[in-house]
């Protein structure tokens, strides 16, 4: 009994995390990696289920297939962002009008839109920046390191054209990583 609820459990957690991975691997726009994963998802999916209708006299398989399925939601966007996966749209909003913030993220590869707009206390320098999703931990850093009340917001970006580079999908334009923006 106890090999059959370990089983549930260790397939339920598989199953539910590539079909998390397989959801954001649609979104993101890489549709054959999430059609070869949807074949092993299901095949998990299918072989989880019938130990569990193989066994419907012993409900705490049931409980444990709906706990596997919780872990599996936990563990698949774990996995996630440590894929980091496509690219991310900062915008960030700073007191300062004459912030060292542009420059300074330009001097770090970073292309860096920016404009004056009107906030409650007055003018703000609103700065927008798209990177690699990957780098956006370091960008957070790097923002409060230069600018501790800087207000910024993300979200994802798919998909877009263009950037500062002449083709920032080619590393052949250039040695040195390139960040893109407006």
């Amino acid at each position: 009994m106890i090999n059959t609820v370990l089983l549930i459990f260790v397939l339920q957690v598989v199953y539910v995390t590539l079909l998390t991975v397989r959801s954001i691997l649609t979104i993101k726009g890489y549709r054959y990696y999430a059609a070869a994963l949807s074949a092993i998802d299901v095949l998990v999916y299918v072989t989880a289920f019938k130990i569990i209708l193989d066994n419907l006299d012993q409900p705490i398989n049931l409980v444990i297939y709906c706990i596997g399925y919780a872990i599996g939601s936990l563990v698949g966007v774990y996995v996630e962002e440590r894929l980091a996966l496509g690219y991310v749209n900062l915008s960030i909003v700073s007191k300062d009008e004459h912030t060292t913030l542009a420059q300074s993220l330009r001097e770090k590869g970073y292309g860096v839109t920016t404009w004056t707009a009107e906030g409650l206390e007055g003018q703000r320098e609103v700065l927008y920046v798209t990177t690699q999703k990957k780098n956006q931990r370091k960008l957070y850093q790097f923002i409060k390191q230069i600018d501790k009340e800087a207000f910024v917001v993300s979200y994802d970006s798919y998909p877009f054209q263009g950037g500062f580079s002449i083709n920032p999908f080619r590393k052949k334009y250039s040695k040195k990583k390139v960040h893109f923006s407006l």
